[in-house]
C-alpha cells in the first residue's frame, strides 16, 4: 500500500516529465500532448484535471493522487489549456486535433486538385483551420481584439490562398506526378504567411521572456522572430511525409480511382500520427535565446534590473 500514500509536492509539473533538452524527451512529451484520443475528453475531465493541477501547484494534493494520475492530468491540462493564459483552447484548435483534422482536410486537397474551384474551397477551408490553430497555440498573454483578429484571418487566408492558387496554375505545364506535390508546395509556401500573420501580434509587440526561474524581464520581438521561424520550420515538415504518402498508393490509385479518397485520408492519418509530435519535438517548447541577441533597450533593461542573466527563455507557440 506504499505506493498510495500521499505524493510529494516537490514534484516540478510546471516541466514537462521527460527531459527536454534531447530530442527523444520532447518526441514523449509531444506524442502525450497530441495524443489524439485528448479531444474525446469531456469538460468534466478536462476540469477535473485542470483543478488537480492548479490545487497542486498551490501544495494541496488531492487524496489518494498518484504521481501517474498527477502526471497524467498534467497532460489532460497542456492538451486543452493555453500555458500562458491559462484559457480553454478551441477544441479544433488543440494539437490533438490535429491529426484528425489534418488527415481529412490534406486527403481531400490530394484528392481534388484539378479544379480551380476545388483547389481554392480545399484551400480555403485548410488555411482557415491553419488560423484557427496559429491564433490557439500563439505565444504571450496579451490579448487580440476582434479586430486584430480578423484583420490577421483576411491576410492570412487570402495570402495563403492565393499563392496555392498560383502554384496550381503552374501545376498544369509539369508532368502530372510532379503536379501531385503542388498541394505540398501550397502548404509549404502557405504556412510562411498564414503563421506570421496570424501571430503579427507577436512580432510588433514582441513575446513575454524569463529568467530560468521564470521570472519575466521583458517583452521581445526578437524571441518572437525566433518561435514564429521554429514554428514554421516545424509545420512545413509536418506536412510533407502525408503530401508524399500518394507514392504509396499509386499504383492502387490507377486500379481502382474511386478508392483515392479514403485510401488518401487514411494513409496521411497514419503518417501524421507520427510526424506531429515528432516535428513539434524538433524545438524545444520553452525556447531560449542569449541576451546579447535581444532588443538594444530589452538588454540594457536585463542588465540593469537582473545582471546576471544571460540567457532568456520564452515559449515558442505549436
Amino acid at each position: 500500500m506504499a505506493a498510495e500514500c500521499t505524493i510529494s509536492t516537490s514534484i516540478n509539473i510546471k516541466e514537462p516529465r521527460w527531459d527536454q533538452g534531447t530530442f527523444v524527451g520532447r518526441a514523449k512529451h509531444f506524442f502525450t500532448v497530441t495524443d489524439p484520443r485528448n479531444i474525446l475528453l469531456s469538460n468534466e475531465q478536462l476540469e477535473k484535471a485542470c483543478q488537480i493541477i492548479l490545487d497542486y501547484k498551490k501544495g494541496v494534493v488531492t487524496p489518494g493522487l498518484t504521481e501517474d494520475e498527477l502526471w497524467r492530468a498534467k497532460y489532460v491540462f497542456d492538451s486543452a489549456f493555453h500555458p500562458d493564459t491559462g484559457e480553454k483552447m478551441l477544441l479544433i484548435g488543440r494539437m490533438s486535433a490535429q491529426v484528425p483534422m489534418n488527415m481529412t482536410i490534406t486527403g481531400c486537397m490530394m484528392t481534388f486538385y484539378r479544379t480551380t474551384p476545388a483547389v481554392l474551397f480545399w484551400q480555403w477551408i485548410n488555411q482557415s483551420f491553419n488560423a484557427i490553430v496559429n491564433y490557439t497555440n500563439r505565444s504571450g498573454d496579451a490579448p487580440i481584439t476582434v479586430n486584430q483578429l480578423g484583420t490577421a484571418y483576411v491576410s492570412a487566408t487570402t495570402g495563403a490562398v492565393a499563392t496555392a492558387l498560383g502554384l496550381n496554375a503552374l501545376a498544369k505545364h509539369v508532368y502530372p506526378l510532379i503536379g501531385r506535390f503542388v498541394p505540398f508546395a501550397a502548404v509549404a509556401a502557405a504556412n510562411c504567411i498564414n503563421i506570421p500573420l496570424m501571430r503579427q501580434r507577436e512580432l510588433k509587440h514582441g513575446i513575454p521572456v524569463t529568467d530560468e526561474n521564470d521570472n519575466r524581464v521583458g517583452d521581445s520581438s526578437k524571441a518572437a522572430q525566433q518561435a514564429i521561424t521554429q514554428v514554421v520550420v516545424s509545420r512545413i515538415l509536418m506536412a510533407s511525409p502525408g503530401m508524399g504518402s500518394f507514392i504509396l498508393n499509386l499504383s492502387i490509385l490507377l486500379q481502382f480511382p474511386w478508392m483515392s479518397a479514403p485510401i488518401q485520408v487514411g494513409l496521411v492519418g497514419f503518417c501524421l500520427v507520427f510526424a506531429t509530435p515528432l516535428c513539434c519535438a524538433l524545438f524545444p517548447q520553452k525556447s531560449s535565446m542569449a541576451v546579447s541577441r535581444l532588443e538594444p533597450e530589452l538588454q540594457e533593461k536585463i542588465r540593469a534590473s537582473h545582471p546576471g542573466v544571460e540567457t532568456v527563455y520564452f515559449n515558442k507557440g505549436l
